[in-house]
């Protein structure tokens, strides 16, 4: 199923989202990888707060390339999203409603996503020229130091993806697999 919605979102809203289905994302995400993660990690292990309030925030999990003329960003394709994983269940912890980034999650991630009634998105790998298209501004908000690994808001309209871990833990990447096995 389609579904158009407005980011930030509330846990309502992400609880309507199942796994399979296409989401358009329109309003304000954020851009972190693996540095930015380490350090918003370290943070809050020393008790300092955030750069940015994750609260049902969506963080994309991609570096850009630089941006070409006229345009707000370069090349936008996600990252793969385990390499996040030591750090993400503290974030949904502390409100983080959604991510977005390729490839599968840990155990830890699923069982974080379900007990805060978040959601695991992906966009899809190679593509990252044409979700560029769907970035209309690009800024800087921490750590600028990093280069492309720098946390960045984006305001992006219908930008695509497709749920893979929902609120209730069904996980695409496994019913995916055993649909096919049914179906060859």
């Amino acid at each position: 199923m389609d579904k158009h919605i407005k980011v930030p979102m509330n846990k309502q809203e992400a609880a309507t989202l199942r796994a399979g289905d296409y989401v358009y994302l329109t309003g304000t995400i954020y851009t972190a990888r693996d540095a930015a993660h380490k350090r918003m990690y370290e943070a809050l292990q020393e008790g300092r707060e955030l750069p940015v309030d994750v609260e049902g925030n969506v963080i994309y999990y991609m570096g850009p390339s630089p941006a070409r003329e006229g345009r707000p960003i370069g090349s936008a394709g996600p990252t793969t999203a385990s390499r996040m994983d030591k750090y993400a269940p503290k974030l949904l912890d502390l409100g983080l409603i959604g991510m977005i980034g390729k490839g599968k999650r840990s155990k830890e991630v699923i069982d974080a996503v379900v007990r805060n009634g978040a959601v695991y998105l992906a966009a899809v790998g190679g593509a990252g020229a044409l979700l560029s298209r769907c970035i209309v501004k690009s800024e800087v908000v921490a750590y600028d130091d990093l280069g492309t690994e720098a946390i960045r808001k984006l305001e992006v309209e219908n930008f695509p993806a497709i749920v893979v871990i929902d609120c209730q833990g069904n996980n695409l990447y496994e019913t995916a697999i055993e649909q096919y096995r049914k179906d060859v």
